[in-house]
């Protein structure tokens, strides 16, 4: 840890977190000094921006490439109806910006490629998925997985939401090898085949809903650089707001899966394509 220390200013701004045990001003500054790289400013994005920048994460990433549309308004709460028609990494930094003047914010207005994905992505502490697309999902995971980076992994559909952390070895110790951590493969191997499985602007998605994943998101994000609390690592949170239900299952490492398995089939993202079910082709 670096010797940057609260100024007067942030004693005051992060008070309610200094006084916190389990926080205190040495946790507060790791904050500081820590980075999430949020792709996706829409639904998800929204809320875990909003609430990681005002709990002084001090570098935030945000990846995405569309613009503000109205339709956006009854969920994507980082955005103002000035802002219909403006980049949303343009409007999110802005909002970042008369928030928390400590938060260094870096845009990236471009949609994440096998490409591009580790020069945007290899210099931060832990990536948010925010995306709302399955072959972004399936990039971030595999990235992560290959690479030893933390990924906190939402979703939504129309009243339900899942939430699940990936730490991908990133919090063991030298001496720890146990390999037993999954990733997102483990779970879904492989994409839904391209249309089957429809999105907001064709079901409608209740406003509120993003807000909830996206919270809990930020908060995964929040003890995983202040190193406290249990994640949700091998568990997947999944919330109804229908019934107002919260449940709990267990995520277990899949000793075939093709990215983390026994015998991995890829070392790269170059590797895979992700159009399609973004599916990896073992090597024989």
């Amino acid at each position: 840890m670096s010797d940057l220390r609260l100024d007067a200013t942030q004693l005051e701004r992060y008070s309610r977190h200094v006084i916190m045990d389990e926080v205190g001003p040495e946790g507060q500054q790791r904050l500081l000094e820590g980075s999430v790289l949020i792709v996706g400013a829409g639904g998800l994005g929204s809320p875990a921006i909003q609430y990681l920048a005002a709990a002084g994460v001090g570098h935030v990433g945000i990846v995405d490439d569309d613009v503000v549309e109205r339709s956006n308004l009854q969920r994507q709460i980082v955005h103002a109806d000035g802002d219909v028609g403006t980049p949303k990494v343009e409007s999110a930094a802005s909002y970042v910006d008369a928030l928390n003047p400590d938060i260094d914010v870096e845009t990236y207005e471009t949609r994440l490629t096998s490409e591009t994905i580790a020069d945007i992505a290899g210099d931060y502490d832990i990536v948010l998925d925010a995306s709302d697309n399955f072959a972004t999902r399936y990039l971030l995971n595999d990235y992560c997985a290959l690479t030893g980076t933390a990924l906190s992994h939402g979703a939504i559909y129309r009243f339900e939401g899942q939430i699940t952390t990936f730490t991908n070895g990133s919090l063991a110790a030298e001496d720890d090898s146990d390999p037993e951590r999954p990733c997102y493969r483990c779970l879904f191997p492989e994409a839904p085949e391209p249309g089957t499985v429809p999105d907001c602007a064709t079901t409608g998605v209740l406003g509120v809903l993003p807000g909830t994943v996206g919270c809990v998101q930020a908060t995964e994000v929040v003890k995983y650089l202040l190193g406290t609390g249990d994640l949700l690592e091998g568990r997947l949170l999944m919330y109804d707001a229908m019934d107002m239900s919260f449940e709990t299952v267990e995520i277990r490492r899949n000793p075939d899966c093709p990215v983390c398995g026994d015998s991995s089939a890829i070392d790269s993202v170059g590797e895979v394509s992700y159009d399609g079910t973004c599916q990896v082709s073992r090597a024989e």
